[in-house]
């Protein structure tokens, strides 16, 4: 057994040192050992029983989501984790497809989801699963299914967005009906425009000149052509298109019914403003796919997922030499950063903590990336013990996001079929994190490299395509090395300043394995996942 590591953080005034927990293999995708007992003992160390624990529950409910949550918000990713590459079996509710497979694929795309085990079957980036392509045929020409490191940043970003456009809306139309005249404005948030709006003194709000989002202004981050607003209905939809696994979660049905509720994550849904998506059960006992297995994703383990998603690590920074830096400026120059803006600011951070990875040759012994991660969070006093720890809530710099969180028309080559003969025009910015190390691109997969997916570009990034077009072979070859500094990373074969790797050791660069280790604050041998 490795011995704990102390590690001083300025700022956690009541926390004299965290205990790091070295708890599972990092394989994209797991089984737990109560159901594959093996000789050196690999895999999931619970079984899906004491994952789920105790439920919900509360924040006094030891072995409940709320509590791991609250009181041990570590413990809870950990957990999160371990689902996310766990495979699921038939007895567990696996399967089948929406409708097996057959119905009228126009109504309900999902239909032709790939059927997948496990979450990291499709999201295993950047290792894979092998077996399973990144590809579904939710749309005739496929759709891609992306990365999702920094997940939980683009949902605040995008929140916080939503926030401010919807708060320009309401003051331009109070001031409209105060004053009995139009009242015209411009829509920016984060420095981003998202077009004009007239406010009308009897209350109406002109919404034509609005660009990138829809009239009821509301970024939707996820899905490559803005579909979903939050990580929770994102968890419990693949859960049931990709896996056939269908939960009922109370928090949905509250929402989409109308009602507003913050998630154990921090997010508020208000069905009042937005549509929610429900979850595909409609209590704990209704079995919709009638494969006589019913809750068969509880809301304790859409809890852990959802907050395990939130704080999941942003890409990695690899060489930035001299020759990646003028590429950068290149990038610049091409005003590519139009769309792609490297950094955004968020203004209420709901993570418990950060972990930035760059490159360090002496420190990274594998990969020659280094992580360095900081706790975000705050124990609360006199709330029992172990203490309430809540996030920070502090302002935070993402940093080399490149995202602009708006739909654009990048013209016919990126033009998209539906089943039902229509054409969607328009997609999200993808965020270029993580872009030199996913391949293949685009929101179908059909662009095999980096100067392939540039040269697709049209529509209102024709310019920057063109402008890229004429440059010299050199200048491209600049270019494309900044992108490809932009990575993702294997975190149980990256060191970390919690788990620093030991290249000397036997079962390099497996020691100490496990994702980059996050702390805990109390020692519980028996909760090892």
């Amino acid at each position: 057994m490795k011995r704990p590591i102390r590690l001083v953080k300025t700022g956690l005034r009541i926390i004299p040192f965290l205990i790091i927990c070295y708890a599972s293999s990092g394989y994209a995708q797991e089984t737990d050992v109560t159901q594959t007992p093996n000789a050196i003992n690999a895999g999931i160390q619970k079984s899906l029983q004491d994952q789920i624990g105790a439920g919900r529950g509360d924040i006094n409910t030891p072995q409940s989501s709320l509590y791991i949550i609250n009181r041990d918000p570590f413990r809870s990713i950990r957990r999160g984790r371990q689902l996310f590459q766990r495979k699921f079996t038939i007895a567990q509710g696996f399967g089948p497809r929406t409708g097996d497979g057959r119905g009228n694929i126009e109504a309900d795309d999902s239909i032709g989801a790939g059927l997948a085990d496990s979450c990291a079957a499709c999201h295993g980036r950047p290792k894979g699963s092998a077996g399973f392509g990144g590809d579904v045929f939710t749309r005739p020409d496929s759709r891609d299914a992306p990365h999702l490191f920094g997940l939980g940043l683009i949902e605040m970003l995008a929140d916080e967005i939503t926030q401010e456009l919807r708060s320009i809306k309401n003051s331009a139309s109070a001031r409209a009906q105060e004053t009995g005249q139009n009242i015209r404005v411009r829509l920016q948030s984060k420095g981003i425009s998202y077009g004009f709006i007239r406010a009308l003194p009897d209350g109406s709000v002109d919404t034509s000149n609005v660009t990138g989002v829809n009239g009821d202004l509301r970024v939707r981050p996820f899905l490559h052509h803005g579909g979903k607003i939050s990580i929770r209905e994102f968890v419990v939809g693949a859960f049931n298109a990709e896996m056939g696994l269908e939960a009922f979660d109370p928090d949905l049905a509250k929402a989409s019914a109308g009602g507003k509720i913050t998630t154990p994550s921090g997010m508020v849904l208000d069905g009042a403003l937005d549509t929610i998506e429900v979850s595909p059960a409609s209590s704990t006992s209704d079995d919709p796919d009638l494969d006589g297995v019913a809750n068969e994703i509880p809301v304790s383990l859409v809890d852990h997922m959802e907050f395990y998603l939130l704080n999941y690590f942003k890409p990695a920074v690899h060489r930035a030499n001299s020759r990646v830096r003028s590429g950068r400026k290149i990038f610049q120059q091409i005003r590519c950063t139009g769309c792609h803006i490297p950094s955004l600011v968020i203004e209420r951070d709901r993570r418990v903590a950060d972990v930035e990875t760059k490159h360090n040759a002496q420190k990274g012994s594998f990969n020659q990336l280094f992580a360095a991660a900081t706790p975000l969070i705050q124990p609360t006093p006199n709330s029992g013990n172990p203490p309430v720890k809540k996030p920070m809530e502090k302002r935070f710099i993402v940093n080399n996001i490149f995202a602009d969180f708006k739909r654009h028309n990048l013209g016919p080559n990126f033009w998209e079929r539906n089943f039902d003969g229509t054409i969607t025009k328009e997609f999200m910015t993808e965020p270029l994190w993580g872009v030199g190390s996913s391949a293949p691109y685009g929101h179908d997969g059909r662009s095999v490299n980096l100067w392939s997916v540039i040269m697709r570009h049209g529509g209102e990034a024709q310019s920057s395509r063109n402008r890229f077009a004429r440059m010299s072979a050199a200048q491209q070859a600049l270019l494309m090395e900044f992108l490809q500094s932009l990575v993702l990373f294997p975190p149980d074969n990256t060191a970390s300043n919690l788990n620093p790797k030991n290249p000397r050791a036997a079962n390099y660069p497996q020691n100490g394995h496990g994702s980059i280790a996050l702390p805990k604050f109390f020692n519980d041998p028996s909760d090892l996942e």
